[in-house]
């Protein structure tokens, strides 16, 4: 019988011990559920899943094969435990976005890696490596489909240790190029879809009241989002996912959204300056408009998450309390603030990095809170400092109280949210250790 393990690792602001994040903002993950449901049925084995967001992970695992999924903020943290189990004498296997950035990099610390996603090359590995023939490399199947796929096993994870498990799938990808986004790189642009009636099935089964939607953008295909939003109004349920702000111009896309059940939208704004948003690849963003989205939102009992990303070339030292107060202004029921990060493969890092304006490649630090090149019109101790303002700005008592007066979210669940983010916000000094000869390291100085 094949002993498999499936481990998360986490960055150390999201790690279970020492880490700022709480259970109020964890939702379980679908990776190590989705993986689990992928093992071939015809081959024995016993399986484990350590998710280090909610648990610690044990220095030795009874496993004869260990598959870790690897983000970039999490790739240092996943190559110590890797070489650390293959010192043990353990196969590992490596996966998930950064290892498909990087795979030459990840296969140093691996005796194999998947590239892309999983679906067929994850069964195709564990046969072969039954059969004694693995190879070094999977990539991903052409002509990929999700359909007919089994269900996540989301009983691989412990349900307490979540807000909640209800959490689904309907799309992959997104239509966009965004300058600093992964996904373009990582996977194209053409989006990837289940059938709608399987989305709704793997929501009946899990006889969801309230569900997560973590695609990227639920609307990249139009005609895909109506279909889905007729098909989940029967259900009559709560539910929250991601979208653009293109939705706020799409009269007949936003009601439906709403009618189907939507409570709560995470959107990613970015800037509030149009030069900024140009520069991202982001101009279908218009800050003139994002008070009248916030409106237009709450008008239909729809709450906003609304992102924010700083050190953009045209942002100056006065950009965190101008967003901030923007932020607390227009009313965006939950604002997100995030250090522009140059994740490595996308045009932002290419650019920055032929600019000499890398600072290093230490990937613990890309979690979208240090600050990893130089800033063009600030120092990079004002682009830390600033984020960390922006947050406790937003998170003071006084925000929170502003917010929730006119929030558009269920009161419980906009009041656990506002609190666990003041916790973050509070926190977050503890985890910029980054000094000024860090700051001043040559480009690449520091490499994983």
């Amino acid at each position: 019988m094949l002993r498999i393990a499936l481990v998360s690792p986490k960055g150390p602001l999201y790690r279970h011990r020492g880490g700022i994040f709480g259970q109020g903002l964890r939702y379980k993950p679908l990776t190590l559920p989705t993986l689990a449901a992928l093992i071939p049925q015809d081959l024995p084995h016993q399986l484990t899943c350590w998710d280090e967001g909610i648990q610690d992970v044990p220095d030795e695992l009874p496993a004869d094969l260990i598959g870790l999924t690897v983000i970039t903020g999490t790739a240092r943290r996943a190559y110590e435990l890797a070489d650390r189990w293959r010192a043990q004498g353990r196969t590992v296997v490596l996966g998930g976005p950064h290892v498909t950035l990087l795979p030459e990099e990840a296969i140093k610390h691996a005796d194999a890696v998947v590239v892309g996603y999983a679906e067929d090359s994850w069964p195709q590995l564990l046969r072969d490596h039954v059969a004694g023939r693995m190879q070094l490399r999977y990539d991903q199947a052409a002509g990929l489909s999700l359909a007919n796929r089994p269900r996540p096993k989301r009983e691989v994870l412990p349900r307490w240790r979540y807000a909640t498990e209800d959490v689904f799938e309907a799309t992959r990808g997104c239509i966009h190029q965004c300058d600093f986004c992964v996904v373009p790189t990582a996977w194209g642009r053409g989006p990837y879809q289940k059938p709608v009636d399987e989305v709704i099935a793997d929501i009946r089964a899990q006889r969801a009241r309230r569900a997560i939607f973590i695609d990227l953008n639920l609307i990249a295909d139009r005609r895909y989002a109506l279909a889905l939003f007729t098909a989940l109004k029967p259900l009559k349920i709560q539910w929250f996912g991601l979208t653009t702000t293109i939705l706020g111009h799409d009269d007949e896309l936003l009601d439906a959204c709403a009618t189907s059940g939507c409570r709560g939208l995470l959107m990613g704004l970015e800037s509030i300056s149009p030069s900024s948003l140009k520069g991202m690849r982001k101009s279908f963003n218009d800050p003139e408009n994002f008070a009248r989205l916030v409106e237009r939102l709450h008008e239909r009992r729809i709450a906003l998450q609304g992102c924010f990303a700083f050190g953009g070339d045209d942002d100056t030292p006065d950009v965190f309390d101008r967003t901030a107060d923007f932020a607390l202004q227009v009313g965006i029921d939950l604002p997100r603030f995030a250090v522009l990060t140059p994740f490595p493969g996308t045009p932002l890092f290419r650019r920055l990095d032929a600019e000499g304006r890398i600072l290093h490649r230490n990937w613990e630090q890309y979690d979208a809170q240090h600050v990893v090149f130089r800033p063009k019109l600030m120092s990079a101790e004002e682009l830390q400092s600033g984020i960390e303002r922006a947050w406790r700005r937003c998170y003071s008592w006084g925000g929170i109280w502003q917010r929730l007066r006119k929030t558009a979210a269920p009161l419980p669940i906009a009041l656990i949210t506002n609190l666990t983010y003041r916790h973050y916000a509070m926190n977050l000094h503890r985890f910029y250790t980054c000094d000024v000869m860090s700051w001043d390291a040559p480009r690449g100085a520091i490499s994983a």
